[in-house]
């Protein structure tokens, strides 16, 4: 994805067990952050740091999802334990994690694996892409979001 491009298609499984797809969404600002695994800690704080700034961002408008591919039933049960207020989502075959370019290899302890990078998108009213966070570090991350969107 880079800056210009719209917004891709694909259907993500919303906690509820409910389908819907990335072009539904178009029609108000959209961020699409990508996480690695729910109930980690990392993603723990950074679903409670987006939750935290959730009013303000509907008050601009914007809606905020959390992507993983975390199964439907374990975001229901991570929403509902850290009583987040962000929509989550499972990209549970990983299409959408791909038309993104963040199911990249990863190490840890020196073994190679395929995992979710954590990375942000925001995208206008009109789909297209207007900022994106690669690499994402959780601390402060929320607030630079909502700081980009216009007041």
């Amino acid at each position: 994805m880079e800056i210009g491009d719209t917004l891709p298609a694909g259907t993500l499984t919303a906690a509820d067990g409910r389908p819907f797809a990335l072009a539904d969404r178009v029609g108000r600002p959209l961020v699409l952050y990508f996480y690695p695994k729910a109930d980690t800690t990392g993603c723990t704080r950074e679903a409670q740091d987006f939750s935290a700034l959730a009013e303000q961002f509907r008050g601009r408008g914007a809606a905020v999802i959390g992507v993983s591919r975390d199964t439907p039933a374990k975001l229901l049960r991570f929403a509902e334990k850290h009583a987040l207020s962000v929509e989550l989502a499972s990209d549970h075959d990983g299409s959408v994690c791909e038309a993104f370019g963040v199911w990249v290899e990863k190490q840890m302890y020196g073994r190679s694996y395929m995992g979710i990078e954590r990375a942000t998108f925001l995208f206008d009213a009109g789909g297209t892409l207007v900022s994106q966070w690669r690499k994402v570090k959780v601390a402060g991350h929320a607030a630079a979001v909502l700081s980009a969107l216009p007041s």
